[in-house]
């Protein structure tokens, strides 16, 4: 704690980047987990949700069975620990693996927050990039029984994450390499650093000079490369080491 503590007095610009297992705590599912939801749900590839009517209606059947497991969830610790890191200045970005806009609501600004598979809590248009919200898609779907269109433009409506086979975001990439460059402390908390291309960006950081701190339940796959490891539960941990009240 002291080790971690002294890393973060020392730094002059963090990057946090966060996977599932700081959303755990807040009763989120770790989808990807043995015996998560995706062991019975397997995602359903983007091509076949572009090709196919009939798997767009199941694609969000299944979206909104899993929202019904996140009912609830809020900030825990961990989140606001980092929003405090934020609001004093510490912490430049947060860069997030994670689509259930919790860091949002820890208060961090939407523009510090860099969404790698996209956000959960809404849907666009993948032709013109409408925005809408999940309730009215629900409605549409639910009277219909057919996959919504965009009211704007009749185009494909999808939930706005990083489907598998969909290409990663090029604006939310280009940031978090920036941001990534531009520190000279990197945390990554709660993530299994095994999904790339998102799990480069600690190697990125690394090799460009910058503190490596890895705070995970379990042993991670760049736990040799990191400053200092922590294998703890995240949020009582980042609550003593910001010392949030």
């Amino acid at each position: 704690m002291r080790e971690f503590r002294r890393a973060i007095d020392e730094a002059a610009r963090i990057v946090v980047f966060t996977g599932a297992g700081i959303s755990t705590e807040s009763g989120v599912p770790d989808f990807r987990s043995p015996g998560g939801l995706w062991t019975r749900m397997a995602p359903i590839d983007f091509k076949d949700f572009l090709r196919s009517p009939e798997l767009r209606v199941e694609a969000w059947r299944r979206k909104f069975e899993i929202d019904q497991t996140m009912i609830g969830a809020a900030p825990n610790k961990g989140h606001m620990a980092i929003a405090k890191l934020v609001d004093e200045g510490r912490v430049s970005h947060v860069i997030t693996q994670n689509i259930d806009n919790l860091h949002q609501h820890s208060g961090v600004p939407p523009g510090k927050i860099i969404e790698l598979h996209g956000n959960g809590t809404y849907a666009r248009c993948l032709d013109c990039g409408a925005r809408h919200e999940l309730d009215d898609v629900k409605a549409m779907l639910e009277l219909t029984g057919e996959p919504p269109a965009c009211i704007s433009c009749g185009g494909i409506v999808k939930s706005a994450t990083i489907s598998f086979g969909q290409a990663m975001p090029e604006a939310e990439m280009d940031r978090a390499r920036d941001a990534t460059l531009g520190c000279d402390l990197f945390i990554a908390i709660g993530s299994s650093l095994q999904v790339y291309p998102a799990a480069g960006f600690p190697i990125l950081a690394r090799k460009n000079g910058a503190s490596l701190v890895i705070l995970n339940r379990e042993a991670t796959p760049l736990d040799e490369i990191a400053d200092l490891v922590i294998h703890d539960e995240i949020g009582p941990v980042l609550s003593s080491v910001t010392q949030l009240n």
